[in-house]
């Protein structure tokens, strides 16, 4: 593989009832297949109900569902920072005897269930740690948001990607002493990238224009595997940055999944930034 994400791909209940694909897996994994990537998702949850779920994408992505009784289900509604969620099924953790070939790992948990270590090569590492600062043990289920646990995370990814939203809960990701990561990028909607590198500097990235947003689930995801994408490829972080910027843009500008950009529209995208 060139590309494998580890999470839970999830049931989204929409506002309206629908059901859909959802998860930092599904969605990474769908942006690195359309920049060129060989990818596949690692997951755990009732195969057949994942399986008809990615069914379109099923020219674009190869699967690996470890079985579970349930499929992490998400009741979601509102937009953006006033995004909400309640926790109605959870598939379980993803062991750490989970075997991985493959160019780039993506660890994109939904709510706590990646492993810290896993048997095989990789030879890049990244992470983005929205499901790591999630709780939802109150009654309800509602999620809430909870301070990073680094015990959740591999010793040493070579980037990390979270948003401005979980900056507090991600706070120890930017201690310049932290080692568990050389690159850590907070985005911030249609406001610049902030860009931590070694040697403690910080660089931000301007992001596209985007005259209008039709929805932004999975643009958080789509960021990140594009930049880690550019990255393994050789980039810098600011021209990684600036990809994925782009990519992010594409997805908000059109509904769902099948908005994601493949290589080109990204590139076009991209060229739009002075």
């Amino acid at each position: 593989m060139d590309y494998t994400t580890v999470g839970h791909v999830t049931v989204d209940v929409m506002a309206d009832g629908t059901r859909r694909a959802g998860g930092s897996a599904f969605y990474a994994a769908l942006q690195a297949a359309r920049l060129g990537a060989r990818t596949r998702i690692v997951t755990r949850g009732v195969r057949a109900e994942i399986e008809e779920l990615l069914e379109p994408y099923s020219g674009e992505l190869e699967l690996e569902v470890i079985e579970s009784e349930r499929t992490t289900t998400l009741q979601t509604w509102g937009e953006g920072p006033a995004r909400a969620q309640r926790m109605l099924a959870w598939a379980g953790e993803i062991a750490a005897d989970v075997r991985l070939d493959t160019a780039i790992v993506h660890l994109a948990p939904v709510a706590r269930e990646t492993p810290v270590r896993w048997r095989g090569r990789s030879q890049f590492v990244g992470a983005t740690p929205q499901g790591l600062v999630r709780d939802w043990s109150g009654a309800d289920g509602r999620v809430v948001p909870r301070a990073l646990d680094l015990e959740l995370l591999p010793a040493r990814c070579d980037a990390i990607v979270f948003s401005q939203s979980e900056r507090e809960c991600c706070a120890a990701l930017l201690d310049p002493s932290s080692t568990r990561a050389p690159i850590v990028a907070v985005t911030a909607a249609a406001n610049a990238v902030e860009l931590h590198v070694p040697r403690g500097e910080v660089a931000h990235v301007d992001v596209p224009s985007v005259e209008q947003m039709c929805d932004d689930i999975g643009a958080g995801d789509v960021f990140a595997a594009a930049f880690f994408v550019e990255l393994a490829g050789g980039e810098t972080p600011p021209a990684a940055a600036a990809v994925a910027n782009a990519a992010a843009a594409v997805r908000i500008g059109a509904g769902g999944a099948a908005a994601i950009g493949d290589r080109r529209r990204v590139q076009e995208r991209a060229a739009t930034v002075a």
